[in-house]
């Protein structure tokens, strides 16, 4: 019988198996490079301007991804505790998304405004300052570390090559615009803005 023939091939299986999967991935993926869902910014939308996005990028080269996700699922538990459940939208200028589900610390997708600066700069200086029970590591040092901004308009120019809406102004100005600000700036900056576009309807 033809089954036997597939059973008693463990290559021929193998690569069979391989098609199922490959073929199910696109019939699954693929609408979603096509829905508005998934590819349209949500009305308010901006992309992040020169501060956020170095603070960003110091976000991703410290790690934080490793302790803090930002993606709220659509589920009671997590919107009473954090606010509106994450979409898409939300994310289409993020290169790279900070999504997952790992949550050492908290879920950071709606911390924008809900703690002052001075919040944000003391727990950074010293996470234990404000909340004792914290194991975060203090990142003190970023509070004397100043940028010049050097490279921003080079990332601004990458990023509008993938789609993000800066414009000439944008860019000819990112460099002015951070220069002198300390890298805990730009880390707060960033904090702050998370979340903000989607209105809390708790």
């Amino acid at each position: 019988m033809k089954h036997e023939i597939v059973e008693k091939n463990v290559g021929l299986m193998m690569v069979l198996i391989l098609v199922v999967i490959s073929f199910g991935g696109l019939v699954e993926i693929t609408p979603l490079f096509f829905q508005e869902a998934t590819t349209k910014p949500v009305e308010g939308l901006k992309p992040l301007n020169a501060l956020e996005l170095e603070g960003r990028d110091i976000y991703v080269r410290e790690g934080c991804y490793t302790c803090h996700s930002q993606m709220i699922r659509p589920f009671r538990a997590e919107t009473e505790r954090y606010g509106h459940y994450s979409v898409a939208g939300e994310f289409v200028y993020d290169h790279p998304f900070q999504w997952g589900s790992k949550r050492t610390g908290p879920d950071l997708a709606r911390v924008g405004g809900r703690y002052s600066d001075d919040w944000h700069y003391a727990h950074l200086f010293n996470p234990r300052d404000v909340v004792p029970e914290s194991i975060m590591p203090a990142y003190s040092w970023m509070n004397y570390v100043s940028m010049d901004g050097k490279n921003t308009d080079v990332k601004m120019q990458r990023l509008r090559m993938l789609g993000v809406p800066y414009t000439d102004e944008d860019i000819a100005g990112a460099k002015e615009f951070i220069n002198g600000k300390t890298e805990m700036d730009a880390v707060v900056a960033y904090l702050q803005q998370l979340g903000t576009v989607l209105k809390d309807t708790r």
